[in-house]
């Protein structure tokens, strides 16, 4: 399985520099070269040889706890792995590096035209790919289930039908409520003292330098080779300070699970993150729930006036974090705030959804996203660049993956609480700029268990009750109401 793990952590090299520092005109053979490692490692994972020994294995009596899941979730594994044929391993290779390249460009000429048809190529093999792995009811189930498991379309829609309606209720008290300031966050930020301050936070995070980097990408990502080698990227926008900031933190709290997990592990699956949800509920919880917390700031703001002086001078500390927070109906999901967020999540489930499902084609994107985000945000999309085109995921292939980021908000917000319960002096400590206190409880109670436990049994283990997205309303209820000054 390491080995395996070491032609995967390969591939994942050449992901990440395609996306970094690659030259241009290197696509067509990186897309050549990743295919055909991905074709190689489908085929080490599906040696029949490693079918007799893990059937071997799992009639063992004598394994460990540990080494008795490792078994029974690589078998697991090693069977749906089974049912994609290399070919087709190889094909939807080629076409999600087809893809990706032409959301790059499609970016540059703000033009969705110049992706739709590579789009619809991998749509199609997306498709092909439910029917391959089985499902039931409904064929995007299969895909929710490869980010996390046992997720399903009946699930997702009670989730949304029932926190949707309460989201609006709370954004409904906000809009005629006396209005936030955050034009301080749109003044001209340059890019190398952003980047200097980018630096400066993730490292104050806990971020291990010697076991990894950043650097600047399209879209924001994580990506590990290893517990020893994490890679973060950001993006930096010279006249909005809020964009690269809060992806530093967002993408930090990626890396520190990352970091977190047992290196004694690598190449199994206790070496893996539990799931999607889970990696996700790690980067909002430092994103929202200690990035954009008063307390935080009551250590960091000094700091940030320090390095930026001249923009924020005259800006007072509860101005800043009013400002930070402050909700609004935007455009683009990773500027959202923690409220509308969650509309941006359910339009692109519910077009995924219908992408599948076949109620949608490719050539109706833009005009259903349009129409979703005037329906459930008030705004109008101006071009293609600021809406569909907006997220990199559909040209990774990540079909399935968007509710995983509503899901990770519930889970964070549940976690912190009971961290708040264990460490009763937790906020205080971090008003002093201490995060190392809850990274050692996020190390003790859920990075090191990597898949050994499902999201659910792992919250319920952490918490000692299932996910309820109640504590994720009465967080948003207390934050916003003591900002905004509503009941």
């Amino acid at each position: 399985m390491q080995k395996i793990a070491d032609v995967k952590s390969a591939n994942a090299v050449l992901q990440w520099d395609q996306e970094t520092y690659m030259p241009p005109k290197g696509a067509s053979f990186r897309g050549q070269q990743i295919s055909t490692l991905s074709e190689i490692a489908h085929q080490m994972f599906s040696d029949p040889s490693l079918s007799e020994l893990l059937t071997e294995l799992s009639g063992r009596q004598d394994l460990s706890e540990d080494q008795s899941r490792n078994v029974e979730l690589t078998l697991e594994d090693y069977t749906k792995n089974k049912k994609y044929s290399s070919a087709f391993v190889r094909q939807m290779s080629e076409q999600i590096n087809k893809t990706f390249h032409s959301w790059i460009e499609a970016r540059k000429q703000n033009a969705f035209a110049v992706y739709e048809k590579d789009l619809d190529a991998l749509v199609q093999l997306k498709k092909e790919e439910a029917e391959i792995l089985g499902y039931e009811k409904h064929p995007y189930n299969a895909l929710l289930d490869e980010f996390e498991k046992g997720a399903t379309v009946e699930m997702l829609d009670k989730t949304f039908g029932d926190l949707l309606p309460k989201l609006k209720t709370i954004l409904e008290k906000i809009n005629i409520a006396v209005p936030v300031d955050d034009s301080f966050l749109r003044q001209h930020f340059p890019k190398d003292k952003q980047w200097n301050w980018g630096m400066y936070l993730i490292k104050e995070l806990g971020f291990d330098f010697k076991a990894g980097r950043q650097d600047i990408s399209e879209h924001p990502f994580s990506t590990s080779f290893s517990a020893k080698d994490v890679r973060i990227t950001t993006r930096i926008d010279e006249a909005d300070f809020g964009n690269m900031t809060w992806s530093c933190i967002h993408e930090t709290g990626h890396a520190l699970y990352e970091q977190g997990l047992l290196e004694e592990n690598y190449g199994l699956p206790l070496g893996e993150a539990c799931s999607y949800s889970l990696h996700e509920s790690q980067s909002r919880l430092w994103e929202n729930n200690v990035g954009r917390s008063e307390r935080f700031w009551e250590h960091y703001f000094p700091k940030l006036k320090a390095h930026f002086p001249e923009q924020f001078g005259e800006v007072d500390l509860l101005t800043f974090y009013k400002g930070i927070n402050k909700v609004a109906p935007s455009l683009v999901r990773t500027e959202a705030d923690e409220i509308t967020y969650h509309f941006h999540v359910f339009i692109r489930y519910e077009l995924e959804k219908n992408l599948i499902e076949g109620l949608l084609t490719t050539k109706d994107i833009p005009a259903y996203w349009n129409e979703q985000y005037k329906k459930w945000l008030g705004v109008t999309v101006p071009d293609d660049k600021r809406g569909c085109l907006q997220d990199v995921h559909w040209s990774h292939g990540s079909f399935g993956y968007f509710p995983t980021y509503s899901l990770g908000s519930f889970y964070a917000a549940q976690f912190y609480a009971q961290a708040k319960k264990e460490i009763p002096n937790l906020e205080n400590l971090i008003k002093t700029g201490d995060s190392s206190t809850l990274l050692s409880w996020l190390r003790k109670n859920i990075h090191p268990f990597g898949r050994k436990y499902s999201s659910e049994k792992l919250c319920h283990k952490v918490t000692a009750q299932s996910l309820s997205v109640e504590y994720f309303l009465n967080y948003v209820r207390h934050k916003y109401g003591s900002i905004y000054r509503i009941t």
